[in-house]
């Protein structure tokens, strides 16, 4: 195995690429920039196409992107790509936006997310925080709704992680990492057959840090503290001429501190019983591809995981004699979660195109069954609060790409989902309620050249209702219902300058019915101090438009250059505060109305390369129910690195100038030293971070 590429990210003729290995050496990596660009394939589609002619706004980030990035873990990647946001209110960001759509957090209530993420065929929507980008072959992000391939789980879009396959020779690699706030990251790869017929490939990874946190009260910085380990395993069976057998195996474990909100809006905390976040996850998939049959391809593809989750805080985020009263709370959040999928499509071959040899087709079945089983541990509850929660989603779905002359293609996709749900806890509340949820698309595309191609869709997606299971909400609040979302959209791909660029443009507008909104309300407690209870709602109306924009240019042999644009205009009405006044227009939460990425690489000679890297994005909201924002803010990222033949070593840092911004607000009152009156707290993003990278490969 030789060099690892992972300091030519974002250069195009590598960017645009199938990533078929981890490793090459560096002179073949400077070849390679003097190709011409090829395609990338998108992998998660029912059929694998090129990226250049989808019809879709689908960005896609290789193992060099996330390399380039010095990413450990996905959330560390998003500043990259356009209108792609996430919420923290935990270690790791586990819940993401999609063109201003998408969940920032879950307490009691079991919801159905609008943004999914799928690893490897598994799905870990709602809970990726153990996203590790570490040995990942690419990353996928679609914007927009995914009603016909994704269904219940892609209302705004989805996020779809691919590890890299097993190869057919021996390999290996090893990657060190030492930064400052006492990290360190080491991970191995080995890969190869184990016979004729079976590849394998093996990945383990370590990753520890201090967090970016000093608790004064406790005289400690690793109250928020992150403690990894991921383990991954994949199998490639040959068993025959026409089935070949993937499978995948994941174990997570990740044992992180949660103690980020401070009284005073800093990085120093007065907590005395600091939280946690931490999941231990088994996980596996089976994907199947029989050939043997003339007219289809059979794929069936097979998931389940187990995840033991745990999320608590010290909810005054103080210590006893603060308080007047000597008040103090910790809330802490247990779940047992389960997730079984089961797909089968028939996917039909070229040579067997239905209507007069004009259409292929696709047709299938989806099953999953979900089930969460819930204990809360609440300082104020007379007793531990338990939920039982299982939801059986049941899809057919179906797609016709028909080609009505040579250049022009329509494509028709239709799902239709029903969703049972059974929900039980402790506080005598029982919900059984059923959804049947109808999405899919209609896409016209057509060629304009070799190198060029422009499509006009629209598509609806759609999520499931639910329950807040909050025993002491009042009645109007109990139950949410289906979120449904109309996207209308157009596309235009091209290579240009003599295939030394590529542009990807695409504008939008989303027509929202029924939102669910994350709110809040707030219950008075006979000490004066308040309780706060996150509820979900449906605003009345919303609307999202704007525009993504991606230009990536192979300017010479040794500079590449890359962008990235996301504008967003959004606003919902209708919505009933907690005060009972009724909002009639105003931005949705976490959605700034820009996103922008500027970057380049450049060879200062053979072996030596330097990439610079800016991340940019405007204020937002942070909750629909009240008025805080984040500032805009711009963060500089750059690296230094020295390729070998089989090693290389990377300096790197990211926010140079140390950039203060949060990623996550609320506005409540929670200082007993000002009488808690209410105001903004914010947990903040990663601060400045350097550090040095070792890699070898054999």
């Amino acid at each position: 195995m030789k060099h690892l590429k992972s300091s030519l990210s974002l250069a195009i003729a590598l960017a645009l690429q199938p990533v078929t290995s981890y490793a090459q050496d560096a002179d073949t990596e400077k070849e390679q920039l003097e190709q011409d660009i090829e395609v990338i394939t998108v992998q998660s589609s029912y059929r694998q196409n090129s990226l250049q002619s989808s019809t879709a706004s689908i960005a896609v980030l290789s193992s060099q992107d996330i390399d380039t990035r010095n990413a450990i873990n996905l959330e560390e990647v998003l500043g990259g790509v356009a209108n792609i946001n996430f919420s923290s209110g935990s270690q790791r960001a586990r819940y993401f936006q999609v063109r201003g759509i998408g969940e920032r957090s879950q307490f009691q209530e079991p919801i159905n997310p609008s943004v999914g993420l799928i690893i490897d065929d598994i799905d870990f929507s709602g809970i990726g925080s153990v996203a590790s980008t570490f040995d990942i072959e690419q990353i996928e992000f679609f914007r927009g709704p995914q009603g016909t391939r994704f269904g219940a789980n892609a209302l705004a879009g989805l996020i779809y992680m691919s590890s890299n396959r097993p190869s057919d020779d021996f390999e290996g690699a090893v990657r060190l990492t030492a930064a400052n706030y006492n990290s360190y990251d080491a991970g191995v790869v080995l890969s190869g057959p184990a016979s004729d017929a079976v590849n394998y490939r093996i990945v383990a990874e370590k990753n520890v840090s201090d967090g970016f946190i000093d608790n004064t009260y406790l005289g400690v910085s690793d109250t928020n503290n992150r403690d990894e380990t991921t383990l991954k395993g994949s199998v490639a069976i040959e068993a025959s001429n026409d089935l070949t057998i993937d499978l995948n195996v994941i174990y997570a474990d990740f044992d992180n501190g949660y103690d980020a909100f401070s009284l005073d809006n800093t990085r120093e905390t007065l907590s005395d019983q600091p939280g946690v976040d931490q999941q231990q996850t088994t996980a596996a998939s089976a994907k199947f591809t029989y050939t043997g049959f003339d007219s289809f391809q059979l794929i069936s593809i097979l998931s389940h995981a187990t995840s033991d989750l745990t999320y608590g805080y010290d909810e005054d985020w103080s210590y006893v004699g603060l308080h007047p009263w000597e008040y103090s709370s910790t809330d802490y959040y247990l779940r047992d979660k389960d997730n079984t999928t089961a797909e089968i499509r028939l996917v039909s071959e070229p040579e067997h195109r239905i209507f007069a040899d004009t259409t292929d087709w696709v047709v299938g079945v989806f099953v999953k069954n979900d089930s969460e089983d819930l204990t809360r541990q609440y300082t104020y509850l007379d007793s531990d609060f338990s939920s039982e929660f299982s939801a059986t989603n049941i899809a057919v779905f179906g797609q016709l790409d028909t080609h009505l002359t040579d250049k022009l293609t329509l494509t028709t996709g239709v799902r239709a989902e029903q969703r049972n749900t059974d929900y039980d806890n402790t506080d005598g509340l029982s919900f059984t309620p059923d959804d049947t949820m109808f999405g899919g698309k209609l896409v016209l595309s057509y060629q304009l050249s070799e190198s060029s191609m422009t499509y006009a869709s629209v598509n609806r997606g759609f999520k499931a209702g639910s329950v807040n299971s909050n025993g002491s909400l009042p009645d109007e609040l109990r139950v949410f219902d289906p979120e449904y979302l109309w996207n209308y959209e157009l596309g235009y791909k091209a290579s240009l300058l003599n295939n030394s660029a590529v542009l990807r443009a695409a504008v939008f507008y989303m027509s929202r019915e029924d939102i669910q909104i994350s709110s809040y309300h707030l219950n008075e407690r006979p000490d004066g101090s308040s309780e706060f209870i996150s509820y979900w709602d449906n605003a009345a109306k919303g609307s999202n438009a704007g525009a993504e924009i991606e230009f990536l240019w192979d300017i010479n042999d040794s500079v590449n250059i890359y962008s990235s644009l996301g504008l967003l205009d959004t606003d919902f009405s209708g919505f009933t505060y907690a005060d009972g006044s009724r909002e009639t227009g105003r931005d949705q939460a976490h959605a700034p109305s820009y996103q922008a990425n500027l970057g380049a690489n450049y060879f200062v000679t053979e072996q030596w390369l330097v990439n610079v890297n800016l991340d940019s994005k405007d204020g937002f909201y942070f909750s629909d129910s009240h008025q805080e924002q984040s500032d805009s803010v711009t963060i500089l990222s750059a690296s230094f690195s020295y390729l070998a033949d089989d090693w290389q070593v990377k300096v790197w840092t990211r926010n140079v100038t140390d950039e203060l911004y949060a990623t996550r607000g609320f506005y409540f009152g929670n200082d007993p030293r000002d009488g808690y009156t209410p105001k903004a707290y914010y947990q903040y993003g990663e601060p400045a971070r350097f550090g040095i990278t070792f890699d070898y490969n054999f």
